[in-house]
Parts: structure tokens; C-alpha cells; sequence
């Protein structure tokens, strides 16, 4: 088949991408230049290689996160709780983005799964561009979150979502936002507490947090949208596990990371340490 449609259908790859390798790079075949409209045949080697930017952030060698999973394309890290994902005001040595810079200086760092801040778990970056792109649209996550309260049983949360009009970071749930859904699953709980399983449908802007704060189960410890908790310094929110195709062999991957001890804290007659949940 065509080069282009070889790239295109079978192994995904953006149009932004090859052209990119197309006009700021060098597509070869078997060693020589090759068109995007030329004939390629079974046991070819075909090579793109492009120009791309740096890593903008710099490495901080007094940051080490838990790599969880890692390929040519792709890095999986458990990052804790009170770290950005992104350098921001404030923030500029103490990030994901830092960490990350450590050992791929010369790669920029594309976050495909951001959490927030205080948000724990699993966070998936590219390696590539076309690792990012890829993956576009097609990472499955899954979370564990402690909700104030008694709630029981499961369900769905079909609530739009919008940025509330005087501030640059809180959101709500308002008729002209954007669609949002979201499911929970009550997994075990006591009289102060409840650990959930939340799955996100869409991707808002602190989607969980607004959702459960809707239906009147606002996270633990979470100062935005419910109240400061004594038993929990953060919102107790935690991306457990996270699924995807590989850009490699297209076959699904899951990758998890087990209840952290803070939330687990919270269900000490539980022994809820560790519990890890799947999709």
C-alpha cells in the first residue's frame, strides 16, 4: 500500500505528525528518501525522524517519582499527592514536568492524563509525538476517591459543567456548561466516610470533585468544594489505574497503583491499604 495510508490506517499516526516528518524531517525506506505516495511492501524498513523541542523544564535531581511503566513511547509514573503536574507561578522546581526532565532533558513533556495538584496516582506522558498523538482519545482512567458521608449502591452523574464566572480555577455545574458524566460505586465505608470507584466519561476540569460535591458527597478534605478535614490534609482523590492501547503492538495495557496510605488511613477497620481495583 501507499506509505501515507500504511501510517494513516495501520499505525494511527496524525497528519500533523507526518507532515511535520514530511517538511522539518526525512522519511527513508530501506535506507533511501521515500515519498508519502510511494508503493511500500512487507519486510521494509521505514524510518521518520523530525525536529522537536526540548524539554522547557528544568531537571531537579532531588525529585524522584515511581516509574510504574515505561516503552519507547510512553512513561507511567505514580505521582504523589502535593506535587503540579505543570511548572506554574509558584511552582517551578517542584513538578511532575521536573522529575520528568531528570532523565529525558532533550524531550518535551507532554502530560497526556494531567492531575491536579493534590489528585495522587497514576499519570500518564508521552515520549513521542507520535506516542502522544497515538494515544489521543484513548486512555481509560479509573479512580478511587473518599467521600464525606454515607453513600450506597452506584450511579451516574449527568451534570454540565462551567467555570464560575469570577474565578480562574473554580468550576460548577450550570445548564450552559459543557457535557459532563461521570459514574460512582460505593466500596466500602463507616459512619464519617465512604471510598468510591469513579470512573470519568468526559474529562472536565475537576470533573469528580464538582460531580460529588452535586450530588451532596463532596470529597474528603477537599477546601474547594466541601470542607478542610482534620482526618486528610487534601482532597482524597487517586487515579488508581489507567488503560491503554500500545503504540507498539495495539494490544490494551493496565497499569495501576494501589490506595495510598492517607486515604486508606480514613477506613482503618477496613485495612484498606493497598486495595487496588480494576477496570
Amino acid at each position: 500500500m501507499k506509505l501515507e495510508e500504511f501510517l494513516r490506517r495501520e499505525k494511527q499516526m496524525s497528519r500533523r505528525l507526518l507532515a511535520k516528518c514530511k517538511y522539518h524531517g526525512t522519511i527513508t525506506c530501506n535506507g533511501k528518501n521515500i515519498r508519502t505516495v510511494d508503493m511500500i511492501y512487507p519486510m521494509e524498513t521505514v524510518m521518520l525522524t523530525y525536529e522537536s523541542a526540548e524539554c522547557t523544564a528544568v531537571p531537579n535531581p532531588d525529585i524522584n517519582v515511581p516509574v510504574l511503566y515505561k516503552s519507547r513511547d510512553i512513561i507511567i509514573y505514580d505521582k504523589p499527592p502535593f506535587m503540579p503536574s505543570h511548572q506554574s507561578q509558584g511552582h517551578y522546581t517542584d513538578t511532575l514536568a521536573n522529575a520528568f526532565a531528570n532523565d529525558h532533558p532533550h524531550v518535551p513533556f507532554r502530560c497526556l492524563t494531567r492531575l491536579d495538584r493534590n489528585t495522587s496516582g497514576v499519570c500518564v506522558a508521552a515520549l513521542s509525538a507520535y506516542g502522544a498523538g497515538f494515544l489521543q482519545g484513548k486512555t481509560e482512567k479509573l479512580y478511587l476517591g473518599v467521600v464525606s458521608g454515607v453513600l450506597t449502591g452506584k450511579g451516574e452523574v449527568n451534570a454540565p459543567i462551567a467555570r464560575v464566572s469570577d474565578s480562574v480555577i473554580l468550576r460548577c455545574v450550570s445548564e450552559s456548561g459543557k457535557p459532563a458524566v461521570s459514574f460512582y460505586e460505593s466500596i466500602l465505608g463507616n459512619d464519617r466516610y465512604t471510598l468510591v470507584r469513579l470512573t470519568p466519561v468526559t474529562g472536565r476540569t475537576h470533573q469528580l470533585r464538582v460531580h460529588m460535591a452535586h450530588i451532596g458527597h463532596p470529597l474528603a478534605g477537599d477546601d474547594l468544594y466541601g470542607t478542610p478535614s482534620e482526618d486528610i490534609g487534601r482532597h482524597a482523590l487517586h487515579c488508581c489505574a489507567v488503560r491503554f492501547p500500545c503504540p507498539d503492538t495495539g494490544e490494551y495495557v493496565t497499569v495501576r497503583s494501589p490506595l495510598p496510605e492517607d486515604m486508606a488511613a480514613l477506613f482503618p477497620e477496613e485495612n484498606a491499604k493497598g486495595l487496588a481495583i480494576d477496570f
